[in-house]
């Protein structure tokens, strides 16, 4: 018997997704009645063909919800629900930010709940890549702000003088033989992935971020690692060296 136990950040974030679901679905409703009349005046079949469209759109979130749901669940579930929940998530996300916010739910906290699930149907999945195949990819606040070697282009130059935890991943580098690249923003993140080509990426970023780049690359498996923010946003920023560490053991063992 499956014990069944859902932490608070993805019973939030499921919430969200079922309250979009049922608005997306109140939404085409109505969308469909108010085209009807005019439809049916150009055709009789017109109105049926929308609305056979309609209800296949909202059948195909809804079983990629449903996967969602028992993956977390604790249940084993097809791959041919990969497509759909990521479908789902991707056209729900925007729609279930703008609930919470009717609801004060921060944005912050719907999106670390993304995160979460996200995370969690990776593991689910259970995706292995060989150690070259994999990169760390981590945004450039990571590295001391006064620091005069900079590491954006070439981690190399990193002196490894404790200051800031870059000499952690190029350590974390070294050991297991897999790729670490520090970019300045989105276009550049996005720029190294398509000339290393990795199978899989742990994404090192604030909530925003990780976010949209788990967006942005699918269907590329990533595992997010929040940053710590001990000097605010964009500065000076700290990881977890161990969780890093686990989630790369993860991956390619």
């Amino acid at each position: 018997m499956i014990e069944v136990m859902v932490r608070p950040k993805k019973r939030l974030f499921l919430a969200l997704i079922l309250a979009s679901l049922c608005l997306a679905s109140l939404s085409t409703y109505g969308l469909w009645m108010v085209s009807f009349p005019g439809l049916a005046n150009i055709s009789e079949y017109l109105p049926v063909i929308l609305g056979m469209l309609l209800a296949l759109v909202l059948l195909f979130i809804g079983v990629g919800i449903g996967g969602i749901i028992l993956t977390i669940l604790g249940f084993s579930t097809l791959a041919f629900f990969q497509g759909p929940a990521w479908s789902a998530i991707n056209l729900l996300f925007p729609l279930a930010i703008q609930i919470g916010k009717l609801f004060d739910v921060e944005k912050e906290r719907v999106e670390r709940s993304f995160i979460e699930v996200s995370n969690h149907l990776m593991h689910t999945k259970g995706t292995k890549v060989k150690p070259e195949k994999l990169l760390i990819l981590t945004p450039h606040c990571i590295q001391q702000e006064l620091c005069q070697y900079k590491v954006t282009h070439d981690i190399s130059n990193c002196r490894k003088c404790g200051a800031c935890q870059v000499g952690d991943l190029l350590t974390i580098s070294e050991k297991y033989g897999v790729h670490v690249a520090i970019v300045t923003g989105g276009t550049l993140a996005r720029k190294v992935i398509k000339t290393l080509r990795p199978h899989a990426v742990l994404a090192i970023a604030c909530e925003r971020d990780l976010t949209s780049g788990i967006q942005d690359v699918f269907p590329l498996p990533v595992i997010g690692v929040l940053n710590e923010r001990p000097n605010g946003p964009c500065c000076n920023t700290r990881i977890d060296v161990a969780r890093v560490e686990e989630a790369v053991q993860d991956f390619i063992s």
